[in-house]
């Protein structure tokens, strides 16, 4: 399956049991609630999915789970996040051989590269793997920025398909356009910018809040497509108090508590993250049960 680097894909959360083992029954819940409101794609170890405490053995079991279960319905991307090359390689191989369809590859972890080291790291596991790649742009986060003068240099590679942008800086949609054309699949990957990316010309959305609400994420991609944007933005404003959810430090806290109040989750994390206590808590779940409770009917 060609992956069309259009679309919603989730960046989904890890399920964890109690005893902080992968939590496989728990993970296909929120994967069907996924496939059933229409998703284009699915994103497994991101950020999101705590992918700086995954070991190795455990991506590659969600990766397999996840291609068995979703059975060529939508393709399966896994994402890499390594502090050396080598590694990025390995991991580019297995996936592949585990039926992943894609990749998102974040630049080189710990390690601050500079231009000439980024574009190198990119290259080589571009070079190694015929999968496709969507690069992750995230320099808010990660402290390096993939500029336009590196994805000129990145052209060159016909399997570096697409970008994540997560700049948070709208007008980048624009300058990539007005730059490489349609050369580059820009996909959204800040929640509360999505509406404004896409009506932008971005092509999809790397979504986090669709862990708990996938029919409404797919609503406001849809609509936003079809040209219909006061009804898109009904809903994205209601939604807006929910998706700033993710731009915290916090996001995986916050996002898998809102699962967990959806039903299709729970607020297990692996430390050294902890679960929301106190405050902090009552006050995130306020905005949470206030945005199930006044949802729009789609």
């Amino acid at each position: 399956m060609a992956i069309e680097w259009k679309g919603v894909f989730p960046a989904l959360t890890t399920k964890f049991t109690s005893h902080d083992e992968l939590d496989f029954p728990l993970f296909e819940k929120n994967l069907k609630a996924q496939l059933d409101a229409g998703v284009d794609g699915v994103i497994l170890g991101g950020s999101l999915g705590e992918a700086s405490v995954l070991t190795n053995a455990e991506k590659f079991a969600l990766v397999k789970f996840t291609v068995d279960y979703v059975s060529g319905k939508v393709p399966v991307i896994m994402n890499i996040a390594e502090g050396s090359t080598s590694e990025a390689i390995k991991l580019a191989a297995e996936a592949e051989k585990l039926g992943a369809k894609g990749l998102m590859l974040l630049p080189p972890m710990r390690y601050k590269s500079d231009h000439r080291e980024t574009v190198a790291y990119f290259k080589a596991v571009a070079a190694s793997t015929s999968l496709p790649i969507m690069i992750y742009n995230n320099p808010v986060d990660y402290k390096i920025e993939v500029t336009l003068d590196m994805f000129a240099e990145l052209a060159e590679c016909k399997n570096i398909k697409a970008v994540k942008e997560s700049t948070r800086d709208v007008s980048n949609v624009t300058r990539m356009i007005n730059r490489f054309g349609d050369r580059f699949k820009i996909l959204c990957g800040v929640d509360p910018l999505a509406m404004e990316e896409l009506v932008m010309g971005a092509d999809g959305w790397v979504a986090g809040l669709v862990c708990a609400f996938p029919k409404e994420t797919v609503a406001v991609y849809r609509l936003v497509k079809q040209g219909k944007l006061e009804e898109a933005a009904k809903i994205y404003r209601w939604f807006l108090p929910l998706l700033e959810l993710d731009i915290h430090p916090k996001l995986v806290q916050y996002i898998k508590l809102a699962e967990a109040e959806e039903g299709i989750g729970s607020e297990i994390v692996r430390a050294p993250r902890l679960t929301l206590i106190g405050e902090e808590r009552e006050r995130v779940l306020k905005v949470i049960r206030d945005g199930i409770k006044s949802r729009p009917q789609l």
